[in-house]
């Protein structure tokens, strides 16, 4: 506890805690109770009957006139000198409060504590004990007390909050819950560096608090122990929402790390709802024969529809009829705490975990939080989307609605989200830094926003009652950049048409449609050209794009470097794809992992045989256009070397004086005359 000279002198003045009047006006023996009465040893019997509840005191009327302003009123205004019982039931802090406050009366020791004192200082204020009939009268006491003894010490302070459970709206009015936050929030921001401690308990049912001393002389190894940040968690967890919440508004306005406070309310809710454990949130799908090739993970084939179901398990209190009552009570307090946390959680992005936000969204839409509060959480949700993993998306659809999962809910989360980014990135503190930082933060944040959507529409693909139209909404939700494979999108696609086998050709169309066939992955595209389901024109684009890649791969390096280069980022991405599905179906995974493999082998084989045919077309294409390239130059080589001997010939003749034969007349008419017919023939 906190030790100071004042409370060293308030613990002098009230002898350790130990209060008394020295006056009375009846000279007593004792104070008895015996079952629920209690009776006063005195030389006077007494003429006054208080009753609380089932309990009755036999008392005298001057101890407690002299002293109680309230009694004063009432047995006077009532006009009835005969009156000599007075029922009470409203006074706060109840039978306890009335002992301690009788025995004052009567100048009988009484001890003051952290537990008793919230009620007796209520109780004396409902009885109107005020220094106008006695000084030193019992409000005067017990409020020195509690601010000389109680405010000072950690764990009672704690104590007299808890207390105050009971006594509203006395203990409001009285300020006694906000005195206490107050003292609570000051000492749980207070440097502790240098403070010896120890803990004085870890027991679930007793406040768990290290005492903070100065002047402690224990020479024990904890008293040099480091104080941990989150000391105070604990201790505070005890308390009930109204006053967690008192407590967490105080240590705001104190100063206190944002991810310290925000930790300290996971840590309540973690105690408080019991609806957060999720014990077991599993599926088990109908296994289907029809395997994906080795680009397919673990858990993404199955039958879908309504043939399997998710299963959430949660902690909650009761057994059958006989504790619906209590139930429906919990549900209440239980809205309460989550209407109350979802309020204090600090505003900043990463205060609380985005699984923590999901986890309360899940129980917020099953205890029909109001419609305000859920979608300040699913802002909350949105600002930090790309945190989330798949099994915190899957959250049941607790209205009327036909689907399993609340699509519409991830829908919503993905509009924040997307709103979010682009108020980042359009902020001038945001713009302050360098734009290449910035956009890259941004891209990596929606690249696994994707990755995540993707999943999450392989798994919701399966229910049979999904409508084409929401599929399409979500799956084109995102912008085409942020997505730089599209393998996790075709295998959403595909397990939506394993489950949906009745779609016509017309919707089949339009499904695809939000899938780039460029951006798949020599796996995937092989996968889709023998694929079925697919319509015709997709396997047609799939194969062409396919071509197109592997054609400009050749055409700017050799074959190796073009293998490199092409293949091995695809295989990366693979193995992202591969990560990032869930593992949710675990039966026949090692059956299934030798087939993958064995497809693995047999694909690389159609690979190799693939290039070398590549590379023999090549060679053949290349020696062809060799001897066509020769044969056309030797005809027109020939050509022109008679061409050449002629001319040589006839210069040689005329240099010489030799003149050709002329033939006679007749011949030449005759040769002509035959040429002329030879042409117009």
């Amino acid at each position: 506890m906190w030790e100071s000279e004042s409370e060293l002198a308030a613990g002098r003045e009230y002898g350790g805690g130990v209060l008394s009047s020295s006056k009375h006006g009846v000279k007593i023996e004792g104070f008895q109770q015996r079952g629920n009465s209690w009776y006063v040893s005195a030389d006077i019997p007494s003429d006054l009957l208080v009753q609380i509840g089932e309990a009755t005191f036999h008392l005298h009327k001057y101890p407690l006139l002299s002293r109680s302003g309230k009694l004063n009123r009432i047995l006077y205004d009532s006009r009835d000198p005969d009156l000599n019982k007075l029922v009470l039931d409203d006074l706060p802090g109840g039978p306890e409060a009335l002992e301690l406050a009788v025995k004052f009366c009567y100048g009988i020791a009484i001890d003051l504590t952290a537990g008793n004192i919230s009620g007796l200082r209520c109780a004396a204020e409902y009885l109107e004990m005020t220094e106008d009939l006695e000084e030193g009268n019992l409000i005067f006491k017990t409020e020195a007390f509690l601010s000389y003894v109680v405010l000072s010490s950690w764990r009672d302070s704690i104590v007299v909050l808890k207390s105050c459970e009971k006594l509203s709206p006395w203990a409001e009015n009285l300020q006694i819950v906000r005195r206490c936050s107050e003292s609570i929030a000051w000492k749980a921001c207070a440097n502790p560096k240098g403070i010896r401690w120890s803990y004085t308990g870890r027991a679930a049912v007793q406040v768990s608090s290290p005492k903070w001393n100065n002047d402690m002389k224990d020479s024990s190894p904890s008293r040099n122990q480091l104080v941990p940040p989150d000391w105070w968690f604990e201790d505070v967890s005890i308390l009930r929402i109204d006053h967690f919440v008192r407590v967490i508004t105080a240590i705001k306005v104190k100063g206190m790390r944002y991810e310290l406070i925000g930790a300290g309310i996971m840590h309540y809710a973690t105690k408080w709802l019991p609806g957060l454990i999720i014990i077991n949130d599993t599926a088990t799908p109908v296994k289907d024969e029809a395997s994906y090739m080795s680009y397919t993970s673990s858990g993404s084939s199955g039958g879908g529809g309504n043939s399997w179901k998710g299963e959430l398990h949660m902690i909650v209190a009761g057994n059958g009829t006989k504790d619906e009552k209590k139930s429906s009570i919990q549900s209440k307090d239980q809205r309460m705490i989550i209407e109350s946390l979802i309020s204090i959680v600090p505003p900043q992005k990463d205060s609380v975990s985005c699984n923590f936000l999901l986890r309360l969204l899940r129980m917020a839409n099953m205890l029909k939080v109001a419609p305000a509060l859920i979608t300040e959480l699913e802002k909350r949700v949105g600002m930090q989307l790309e945190q989330a993993t798949l099994a915190d998306l899957l959250i049941p659809c607790y209205d009327k609605s036909e689907t399993m999962y609340d699509v519409d809910l991830v829908q919503r989360l993905l509009e924040h989200f997307l709103v979010q980014e682009q108020t980042e990135s359009s902020s001038p503190s945001r713009q302050s830094i360098s734009d290449k930082h910035v956009g890259g933060t941004n891209q990596n944040a929606k690249a696994r926003v994707a990755r995540l959507v993707d999943s999450y529409l392989t798994e919701v693909s399966r229910d049979r009652n999904l409508s084409l139209t929401k599929f399409q909404v979500l799956a084109e939700a995102l912008p085409e950049s942020t997505r730089t494979c599209d393998d996790g999108l075709y295998r959403a696609i595909d397990s939506y048409l394993k489950a949906h086998p009745s779609l016509t050709e017309h919707e089949r169309k339009r499904l695809c449609r939000v899938m780039d066939c460029q951006k798949l992955s020599i796996d995937a595209c092989m996968h889709a050209a023998q694929n079925e389901r697919l319509p015709l024109r997709v396997v047609v684009q799939v194969l062409f794009s396919e071509q197109v890649k592997i054609s400009n791969a050749l055409a700017t390096s050799s074959l190796k470097e073009g293998v490199e280069s092409q293949y091995q980022p695809m295989v990366t991405n693979r193995k992202t794809l591969l990560e990032g599905t869930p593992q949710s179906f675990q039966e026949g995974w090692a059956t299934a992992k030798k087939d993958i493999n064995t497809l693995k082998f047999e694909l690389e084989s159609v690979k190799t045989k693939y290039l070398e045919l590549q590379n023999d077309m090549e060679n053949l294409q290349r020696q062809f256009d060799k001897v066509m390239k020769q044969k056309h130059t030797s005809a027109w080589s020939s050509g022109w070397k008679k061409l050449g001997k002629l001319a040589k010939m006839t210069n040689v003749e005329h240099h010489h004086g030799i003149s050709p034969q002329v033939p006679n007349s007749e011949e030449q008419n005759r040769k002509t005359t035959r040429r002329w017919r030879n042409s117009i023939s």
